[in-house]
């Protein structure tokens, strides 16, 4: 939508401007603007060829070493995010890593070395090369609709790749935020990826830019960041200063420059009925998660890192349904002892007074980066598609020493509350059996060293991820004490398609009724066998999704702390019987679309019925 300059029929007074750009991210904010410049890196002369091609390859070299290990920093800071903005910005940093190996884009610019030229006009030259062609492939029509989209955002990867090693060739800093006021509405030109990654949503009251759209990765990532936002504010910058005064209306995209008195006002009271919506949401956490009907359901919070536990307190969640353990090994030099992990765990499983903890053993694979697996020598395979690759049990049995020191870990911090333990991308009942048989015999071992551990131990359940675990869950079920369902993967596989791969991120639905019905004959397996079963991947954390599941025979969801409230609300709204309609219409339609909409309209029932 193209930014334009309008006056309101409540005739602002002077000096008052409105803007209208792309809504990007919901919510009002009040606020002074803060302006973040990105310093320029100097003019690059790309006229000459005179350069000695050995030296400017090291350089080459030595900017690539630094920006790899700048993106190395960015993805593990990612533990910091939402759930969404980890998924967003961590496939976007593999891209990056990616192009900076043996890529396409590397080799045009030692091409380029090799005829004299400079590192950075080589590498500006080859990106923007690269770009064109992406823009424009030779002897084909420009891309259409999706497909422009898409090829704006490759378009987009090789430039800011391009950037970055620009910065790093010339010595530029980036710019940072740590300056900006709290409570201050970050202003910019441009915000790409890497600088909203940078963004501390408790302090940044909103983001408006003059560039940008809807659809790019910095988008994506400021909603999952929950920053009220607005993007292509075109005119912003030349009609505001420091302290300028603005107003966001990130559901509408308007942005008003010096609002009035009356403006400002107005502004406050959507800002006051917004926190009202929060404090009503907060209310629920006391109520307990009852179908309207009567049926009482559990709402379970994901934990990525311990900083999260505060969030987890204030949301109402029964407990911690997933466990990421990931955290133990991103930022760490040297595999984590049984000693270390139990420090981090005990105090986990004390916090929640009682609530149940589900810690999920090491979910790794060769497509991610940890300094302390790699000089282990654990994931640094090279499979050409490592989500088929040795990942999650696969990678744990492959390397038992790690898996047995985990266990060993969680058992002894299982005497300080309720615990469960998760098995990782379980695809057969040959794996589960033999992961069963090394934790029966760690827990052995511990008892014989006079360690006090839980008796009988801590149930073991499986993530049901692939159409192999939904397909066998009848069978893995007598092994398994529990059952997870993880629909982010089970999604990916079933429909072939990676929400990370832009070609085919449009065939990513979790509302396919393919998916679906995996779903369904996972919980119905649970049910017959008389196991637990619960479902932690994204759909637990949309609101209008969750009665659908509900009729699929799911009773238990764990989802990022923020979602709780929400998703609460629409539980205490349904009913069962609506719910289980909504689920055979929903295995018999044709797409995800037709059961999106049917979802939808549901919800509005309920909302028309709850403003009634």
């Amino acid at each position: 939508m193209k930014t334009t300059e309008r006056g309101t029929s409540r005739s602002p007074r002077p000096g008052e401007v409105r803007l209208e750009g792309q809504p990007v991210s919901s919510g009002v904010a009040i606020g002074y603007a803060a302006i973040a410049h990105d310093p320029e890196p100097p003019p690059i002369d790309t006229a000459r060829h005179d350069c000695d091609p050995a030296h400017e390859r090291v350089r080459l070299h030595e900017a690539i070493t630094r920006s790899t290990a700048q993106l190395r920093r960015l993805h593990d800071r990612l533990a910091l995010l939402p759930e969404d903005g980890q998924v967003e910005i961590g496939s976007l940093l593999e891209v990056y890593r990616r192009m900076l190996g043996p890529s396409r884009l590397r080799r045009g610019i030692e091409a380029r070395l090799g005829h004299g030229m400079l590192a950075e006009a080589a590498v500006q030259l080859e990106t923007e090369a690269l770009a064109a062609f992406m823009l424009s492939p030779p002897g084909r029509p420009a891309p259409e609709g999706e497909d422009a989209v898409a090829a704006r955002r490759r378009a987009g990867e090789f430039r800011e790749i391009g950037r970055r090693l620009v910065r790093n060739l010339s010595g530029t800093p980036y710019r940072s935020f740590s300056t900006i006021p709290d409570g201050a509405i970050l202003v910019a030109e441009q915000l790409r990826p890497a600088d909203a990654a940078l963004i501390d949503p408790s302090r940044i009251a909103a983001v408006v830019t003059e560039e940008g759209g809807s659809t790019g990765h910095t988008a994506i990532l400021l909603r999952a960041l929950g920053i009220p936002a607005v993007l292509a504010t075109h005119g912003l910058l030349a009609r505001i200063g420091r302290r300028t005064r603005l107003v966001v209306d990130g559901t509408t995209g308007q942005v008003i420059i010096r609002p009035s008195t009356r403006t400002a006002a107005a502004a406050r009271v959507e800002v006051a009925a917004y926190a009202r919506e929060r404090q009503a949401l907060g209310r629920l956490r006391r109520l307990p998660a009852r179908l309207s009907s009567g049926e009482v359901l559990t709402l379970q919070a994901n934990l990525e890192i311990p900083a999260e536990l505060p969030m987890i307190a204030q949301s109402g969640a029964a407990g911690i349904g997933l466990l990421r353990s990931e955290f133990l090994f991103m930022n760490a030099e040297t595999l984590p002892d049984e000693a270390r992990q139990e420090a981090l765990y005990r105090p986990l499983v004390e916090a929640m007074a009682g609530d149940p903890v589900t810690i999920r053993v090491v979910d790794w694979g060769s497509e991610k980066n940890s300094d302390a697996l790699t000089q282990a020598g654990i994931g640094t395979g090279s499979d050409v598609n490592p989500a088929l690759g040795l990942r999650g049990i696969r990678l744990l049995l492959r390397h038992r020493a790690l898996l047995e020191t985990q266990f060993a870990a969680i058992l002894r911090a299982a005497t300080a509350g309720p615990v469960r333990v998760l098995l990782p991308m379980v695809s057969s009942p040959a794996e589960l059996h033999e992961a069963r048989e090394t934790y029966a015999r760690v827990g052995r071992r511990l008892r014989r060293r006079g360690v006090d551990i839980p008796d009988p131990l801590p149930p073991l359940g499986i993530m049901i991820e692939t159409p192999a675990a939904a397909l066998m869950a009848d069978v893995l079920a007598q092994e398994a004490e529990f059952l997870a369902i993880g629909t982010n993967d089970l999604t990916m596989y079933t429909l072939a398609a990676d929400r990370a791969a832009t070609d085919v991120a449009g065939l990513y639905d979790p509302l396919h009724p393919a998916v679906l019905r995996l779903v369904r004959l996972a919980a119905d397996a649970g049910l017959r066998q008389r196991r637990p079963v619960s479902l932690c991947g994204e759909m637990a954390s949309d609101p209008v999704a969750v009665p659908l599941l509900v009729g699929l025979g799911v009773r238990s969801f764990s989802m990022h702390a923020s979602a709780v409230p929400r998703v609460k609300r629409a539980v205490r709204a349904a009913a069962m019987d609506d719910c289980r309609r909504m689920a055979c219409r929903a295995l018999e339609a044709a797409d995800g679309p037709e059961v999106s909409a049917m979802l939808l309209a549901y919800a509005a029932t309920l909302r028309h019925a709850g403003d009634g």
